[in-house]
């Protein structure tokens, strides 16, 4: 049960417990900083016009680079590091 809990998930994406802490909290604080411009900007139109929207394109980005390089050291993996 601790396995499945704490260690399963980070381990599919081939980081440990600690990384997985590391990289889940930044990306759920970057959430909660453009999810609360888009809140002042709900009041104050004139503030914070593109953060919520530059917020998530960043946040996809890191997500796509990571896929990415998890699938290329698939690859990597399964011919022995050499690519053809």
């Amino acid at each position: 049960m601790f396995d499945k809990l704490f260690l399963d998930h980070p381990a599919d994406l081939g980081e440990t417990y600690g990384e997985h802490l590391r990289e889940a909290s930044g990306f759920g604080l970057a959430m909660i900083g453009g999810g609360i411009a888009c809140l002042v900007h709900a009041v104050v139109p004139g503030l914070f016009k593109t953060r919520g929207s530059a917020t998530v394109a960043v946040l996809h980005e890191q997500l796509v680079r990571k896929r990415g390089a998890k699938r290329d050291a698939g690859i990597d993996q399964r011919h022995g590091g050499w690519v053809i």
